[in-house]
């Protein structure tokens, strides 16, 4: 099982990740994932943003009734 640390190193290796890749690389499940990127976010080791694609009206996506389909959330090193 990958360790907060290994969170750590890949974030430094890649630069930026999401959620869906740093579980898929270190195989772990994703609510474990979250819970350690959470508690990163706290210790301010690890920051959270968010991308829009530019060709998406936001709001306006019929997958998505709360308009969030097309935001990306990164993780990269705080």
């Amino acid at each position: 099982m990958a360790s907060l640390i290994d969170v750590r190193n890949m974030l430094a290796l890649q630069g930026r990740m999401e959620a869906g890749q740093l579980s898929a690389a270190l195989n772990l499940s994703r609510p474990l994932l979250d819970a350690m990127l959470n508690r990163m976010e706290a210790m301010g080791k690890a920051r959270r943003m968010q991308e829009e694609v530019d060709s998406c009206l936001t709001g306006s996506c019929k997958s998505c009734p709360e308009g969030k389909a097309c935001v990306r959330e990164w993780w990269t090193l705080g």
